[in-house]
C-alpha cells in the first residue's frame, strides 16, 4: 500500500504514486479541466452568486467560477452592473469585496472583473 508523503516535493510523490499504478500524471492533469467543465455549478459558486444578486440588484450579468477545482478556495467573478457607473475600478472591486466579506474569510484567493453595461 502506498503512503501519502507530506513534503515540499508532494508533486513528485503524487507523480510517483500514479506512475506506480500505470496512470501517467499528465493524463490526470489534462483530465481535470474537462471533468470540471462537465460538472454542474458547485454549492460555493451558487452561494457567491446569491450574495452578489442580493447586493447588486441592478446587475445585468453575474458569472462565478470556482477556479480551485471545486474546493472553494479560489473564485473568479465577472459582474456587470449599473451600480459601478462613475466609480474607479478599485472602488468597484471594494464594493464586491464588501459584499462578499463573510464568504472571503474561507477563500484563499479571488479574481474580480467588473464592468458597467454598454447600452
Amino acid at each position: 500500500m502506498a503512503k501519502l508523503m507530506l513534503s515540499p516535493s508532494w508533486g513528485e510523490a503524487v507523480a510517483g504514486l500514479l506512475s506506480n499504478r500505470g496512470t501517467p500524471l499528465q493524463a490526470v492533469l489534462l483530465c481535470a479541466p474537462q471533468c470540471r467543465a462537465l460538472a454542474s455549478q458547485t454549492e460555493g459558486e451558487a452561494q457567491v452568486i446569491r450574495v452578489l444578486q442580493e447586493k447588486f440588484p441592478q446587475a445585468s450579468a453575474i458569472k462565478v467560477v470556482d477556479i480551485s477545482g471545486g474546493c472553494g478556495a479560489m473564485y473568479e467573478i465577472h459582474i456587470e452592473s449599473e451600480e459601478f457607473k462613475e466609480k474607479r475600478t478599485v472602488q468597484q472591486h471594494q464594493m464586491v469585496n464588501q459584499a462578499l466579506k463573510e464568504e472571503i474569510k474561507a477563500m484563499h484567493g479571488l479574481r474580480i472583473f467588473t464592468s458597467v453595461p454598454k447600452h
